[in-house]
């Protein structure tokens, strides 16, 4: 795939590589959430959407409640830090505004799904599932004797999304990725997914990339679609551009009370708007400046070159 072809628009990005019925993994664990994708996602009326990742946050709340979603797997669904996924619940609970499915795990074991479809090997074992009552209820994870000890031990299943969504600060316009802060599930996300959509604050030279190639998560091959967007992670963050925005997660409990207030949010700050450029420009200088990290540089490391 020529570089012409690989640098798109989120909207351009999400037309081409998702499709109605497809298994979706959004990676970031509490850093570098893709909600421009997700509003994108929303905006276009995907359907039927299996719907992966650790914590699903706010981002799966939005898209449960426009109707994306017909099935969720995941580990701890929740406001971090404030409480309920109420549209989660209203769809779980009521069937509301459709009925979804739901496949639990433990972060430790959803971290191993994927590991195991980066991998691309079947399944992984582990340890810490045993004695909980998750494999009471979720019939894929499957309890074995181990080939080595004899002992029970519990396997879970690779995860090999249709497509991963990832967020990052940086990339050259190759698609070499670069990440730093929480990694969480960035890199096996894309290892494991036949597609691979990754948005970016920043779009920056190769030397730059060349420069500090430890940060480099995410090789150019296993880009699909590659997407400068800053501010596509708000309200989450992203190390080094903007901070958490720790009102919003607060607002949103009430927000997402009751269905009529939720729907008048997306209409506002999703349908309503075009792009991620007009959501930025809707937040405000105020939001913005208020969001801006000091800078706090790590030391410099002499990688040497021969001349």
């Amino acid at each position: 795939m020529s570089v012409e072809d690989k640098l798109m628009s989120m909207k351009e990005a999400i037309k081409k590589f998702v499709n109605d019925g497809d298994t979706v993994y959004m990676a970031g664990f509490t850093h570098l959430i893709p909600f421009s994708a997700g509003h994108e996602i929303i905006r276009q009326k995907k359907r039927n959407l299996t719907l992966c990742r650790l914590t699903p946050d706010i981002i799966f709340d939005q898209m449960i409640a426009a109707g994306c979603a017909k099935k969720v797997v995941f580990s701890w669904a929740g406001n971090p830090g404030v409480g309920t996924l109420r549209a989660f619940r209203r769809a779980v609970e009521k069937g509301y505004p459709n009925s979804i499915e739901i496949e639990e795990y433990t972060h430790f074991s959803m971290i191993c799904r994927i590991t195991a479809g980066a991998l691309h090997i079947p399944f992984i074992p582990l340890k810490s599932l045993r004695g909980s009552d998750l494999p009471k209820y979720n019939p894929n994870i499957k309890v074995i004797n181990c080939p080595y000890t004899g002992r029970e031990i519990c396997v879970v299943p690779a995860l090999n999304p249709d497509v991963s969504i990832i967020h990052a600060q940086r990339a050259d316009k190759n698609g070499n990725v670069q990440v730093w802060g929480i990694l969480g599930d960035i890199k096996e996300a894309a290892f494991a997914a036949k597609r691979v959509i990754v948005s970016v604050e920043e779009i920056v030279d190769e030397n730059v990339i060349r420069s500090d190639p430890n940060r480099t998560v995410i090789p150019d091959f296993m880009v699909d679609a590659l997407v400068e967007e800053p501010w596509a992670a708000h309200p989450s963050y992203a190390q080094g551009y903007y901070d958490r925005d720790n009102e919003f997660y607060i607002e949103w409990d009430k927000i997402s009370m009751e269905p009529e207030t939720l729907q008048k949010y997306l209409d506002e700050w999703v349908y309503g708007l075009e792009n991620r450029a007009e959501y930025v420009k809707k937040l405000g200088v105020e939001k913005i400046m208020k969001l801006k990290p000091k800078s706090f540089y790590s030391l410099p490391v002499n990688y040497g070159i021969y001349m």
